[in-house]
């Protein structure tokens, strides 16, 4: 297999695989020593059905089933992303990351393009890991002792309205979940220490109200996201893209009005963040 890097931060497309196989086990740990350098990878031109997809992400980790969104009845490992032509919103349309809410947030997910659309549907990643680099090293030590609490409450006390503009559906009897984690993590990987707040998730820092904590998180968001530490994948269909959930922001983009896109994803288990 060849790689490719996207950008000088983060971000590497896969070239020369063919992922439906039954590829040896080197050949994984190759794969999972790209993901873990440069936080994203992308396959093009795979022929994925959604057994071969739920094999391929077996072996990098124990599936994990969202608790907020609905999947797949025949499929249940399977969250479908979908937006249909007449749909307004989509979900995924501010840089987060995913279910940061749990107690073992996930640590990572592979997401399959079934049908795009003929332009629009970006999607940009950003490296969390730079983001805690280019602080200054007074609001490094500052942070190094906060931790911050996270909650789906964006996400339950708005699910009907949300539904009813989306196809991806949110379930409207998820419970309200909440922890707390270190505002920065150490990846239990590459021992990299990671800023992990996020807008959507991320409601306060332990012992603040939300007020308080409002002023430093912008901050923190902005600083999470700026351009010359991202990724931007242009989505063709049987491209497949996999990302640490642990070490990166990601956002997908609503820019393709009166078009169908459908997308497959496969979360995976991951740990409580230290």
């Amino acid at each position: 297999m060849k790689v490719q890097p996207l950008t000088g931060t983060i971000g590497a497309e896969i070239l020369d695989i063919d992922i439906s196989k039954d590829l040896p086990d080197s050949v994984i740990s190759d794969i999972r020593g790209v993901l873990l350098e440069h936080k994203v990878i992308f396959f093009r031109e795979q022929e994925l059905t959604p057994e071969g997809q739920i094999r391929f992400a077996k072996r990098f980790g124990d599936i994990s089933k969202s608790p907020v969104y609905t999947t797949l009845e025949e499929h249940p490992e399977i969250m479908p992303v979908v937006k249909e032509a007449t749909d307004q919103d989509i979900i995924g349309d501010t840089w987060h990351t995913d279910e940061t809410f749990q107690q073992t947030p996930p640590m990572g997910s592979l997401l399959y393009a079934r049908q795009i659309p003929s332009v629009g549907g970006d999607t940009l990643w950003a490296n969390l890991g730079l983001a805690f680099e280019r602080l200054s090293d007074g609001m490094k030590d500052k942070l190094m002792t906060m931790k911050a609490l996270h909650s789906n409450d964006f996400l339950t006390a708005n699910a009907k309205l949300r539904n009813s503009t989306r196809s991806t559906k949110l379930r409207e009897d998820a419970p309200v979940m909440q922890s707390l984690h270190p505002v920065i993590r150490t990846h239990e990987e590459t021992e990299q220490k990671v800023l992990f707040v996020n807008q959507p998730f991320t409601f306060g820092f332990e012992g603040m109200s939300r007020e308080e904590s409002l002023p430093l998180l912008t901050y923190l968001y902005q600083a999470s996201a700026r351009p010359e530490m991202t990724c931007r994948f242009r989505w063709r269909k049987g491209s497949l893209a996999f990302w640490d959930n642990r070490c990166t922001l990601h956002y997908a983009c609503n820019d393709y009005s009166g078009q169908r896109r459908e997308m497959h994803r496969i979360t995976l288990e991951g740990t409580v963040p230290q």
